[in-house]
């Protein structure tokens, strides 16, 4: 179990995540003709997956759409950690949004685990299920403070737990909150029978098919990429980042935040338990068997995507906060994740604006997909038969409240404009000529803001650095080797694909202007 690392380092030289390897992943074709359906899926994740496993328990002929292949964007880059504890958040929203909707969030990701355990004993899928306590640690004084709060939240809500002085780790730690009844799963062996059974009951699915508007109507129809177009009664959008924003400006009311993982053999075992720190830069932590070895998964150093210090340094502080604790004897896979963060921490789930019942979107699930994903499913099918649901008013994309929403929509824009600004006045002083194989930078080429990538065969690969979403300049992500952007978390390839929206075009090899996307007909912006 070794794999390719640099000369005199543990760590990997190439990014790749445990959960895509060692897996037979189904194949699936393009979608190459029109098509009507029921119910037409955007997505391939745990949400959109769990989604037309339940639509089509319940009879409807459901297409899955995936722009690339299924289970390769954030649900496989996951901890895969099932459970209602989402770090410092019940103080807060009981303080923001009140004790009954903070006491339905942690119901409505109750339920999503319960669902999750239920499906997996019932289907006798073997995909690593366990149950875990989970728990929330502070290091340092004023966290201790924090978590002593969300003690005090779990209480007033009526959540199995409780403060604790000790964990079973090399940490010194002030307090820490124990959440009972938790979970960890393995989510691609999960998502894979999922599929076998959605394929059983006449689901399609379609990979490499990239949707990008919706004409809308009493049966609203998707557009692709290539031509072909779907109809249905219902679209639900769950690509992540939507693909489709209707009148919704998701633009302006999340941001993505990224953070990192590591997979490794440790000298000291792992006591069991899933565990996230308080306090910044964050630290989470839970084990995975690989062929009766135990890994321990290393994750943290959050920060907005295209933002930041130099992206090795993440990998390498968590290589070594992964030594100072446990001691390591091989990092074996290393990957990044990224997923989207709400003005108010609440995921948008339902009517992608109000008054377009026919329309559905599921984002913003704050990097906690296992559980929120699920709840969104679930939701979906309830809304799609007209069944009443505890949490549409909870989740309504279309809300807004005063208090943090309206602060935080100010500062969310303010740094789009910085990042917009900082990136249009930036004025780089690497040539293509003094780049290193494998090594990327932003270069000025006949007085032109470029990005170049040289690759470990010295091939120069030189696009514009305008990102196709709305027009922020991009940076170079040496740690994944990517081009991402800064104001909304488009990913790209070192040649220009898209790896992550909001962007649904290519960086492009010619001057790209932002009015160029917002002027296309085939642009859900």
């Amino acid at each position: 179990m070794t794999h390719n690392n640099h000369a005199n380092e543990k760590l990997p030289e190439y990014t790749e995540s445990y959960w895509r390897t060692g897996i037979e992943f189904p194949e699936y074709p393009s979608l190459e003709e029109d098509l009507n359906v029921d119910v037409v899926i955007v997505g391939g994740g745990i949400a959109g997956i769990t989604s037309a496993y339940l639509l089509v328990n319940e009879g409807f002929k459901v297409a899955v759409l995936d722009a690339g292949k299924l289970m390769n964007g954030t649900t496989g880059h996951t901890t895969a950690k099932i459970t209602a504890q989402h770090d410092l958040i019940y103080d807060e929203f009981i303080h923001n949004l009140g004790r009954s909707k903070a006491r339905l969030y942690y119901e409505a990701n109750k339920e999503a685990l319960d669902f999750i355990k239920k499906t997996v004993n019932e289907q006798s899928i073997d995909c690593d299920f366990s149950n875990q306590d989970a728990y929330l640690y502070a290091t340092t004084e004023e966290y201790a403070k924090k978590v002593v709060k969300e003690a005090e939240a779990y209480e007033k809500l009526g959540i199995d737990g409780g403060l604790v002085d000790t964990i079973p780790f090399d940490i010194a730690i002030e307090k820490a909150l124990v959440m009972k009844g938790q979970a960890q799963f393995h989510p691609t062996k999960y998502l894979v029978h999922l599929i076998k059974l959605i394929k059983g009951k006449g689901g399609l699915i379609f990979e490499n098919t990239v949707a990008v508007n919706i004409e809308t109507g009493e049966n609203p129809t998707v557009l692709t990429k290539e031509g072909p177009r779907v109809t249905a009664k219902h679209v639900l959008v769950c690509s992540h980042f939507p693909f489709y924003e209707g009148l919704g400006l998701y633009s302006t009311r999340m941001h993505a935040d990224r953070s990192y993982a590591l997979a490794v053999k440790t000298k000291k075992k792992f006591p069991g338990g899933i565990y996230i720190s308080a306090d910044e830069p964050n630290r989470s932590l839970r084990a995975v068997e690989v062929d009766g070895e135990e890994l321990v998964l290393i994750v943290g150093e959050s920060h907005k995507t295209g933002q930041g210090i130099e992206t090795m340094e993440h990998y390498k502080a968590l290589e070594s906060f992964g030594e100072e604790v446990f001691g390591l004897e091989e990092i074996v896979y290393r990957w990044s994740a990224q997923d989207l963060v709400t003005l108010d921490k609440l995921p948008y789930i339902g009517e992608i604006t109000s008054g377009q019942p026919n329309i559905l979107i599921a984002t913003g699930f704050r990097k906690w997909g296992m559980s929120n994903g699920t709840a969104a499913a679930m939701l979906f099918k309830d809304m799609i038969v007209g069944k009443e649901n505890n949490y549409q008013e909870l989740y309504k994309p279309a809300r807004f409240y005063a208090h943090p929403s309206l602060k935080n929509f100010f500062k969310e824009n303010a740094n789009v404009v910085g990042q917009l600004i900082k990136g249009k006045l930036d004025s780089p002083k690497t040539s293509p000529e003094s780049l290193e194989n494998g090594e990327g930078a932003v270069i000025m080429l006949d007085g032109h803001r470029k990005g170049a990538y040289k690759d470990d065969d010295g091939e120069l690969h030189i696009v514009d650095t305008t990102c196709t979403h709305i027009g922020c300049e991009v940076e170079w992500n040496n740690g994944d080797r990517t081009w991402d952007c800064p104001c909304h978390g488009s990913r790209f390839k070192h040649t220009g694909e898209v790896i992550e929206g909001p962007a649904e075009k290519p960086l492009q090899k010619y001057d790209y202007k932002m009015i160029d996307n917002l002027t296309s007909d085939d642009s859900g912006y």
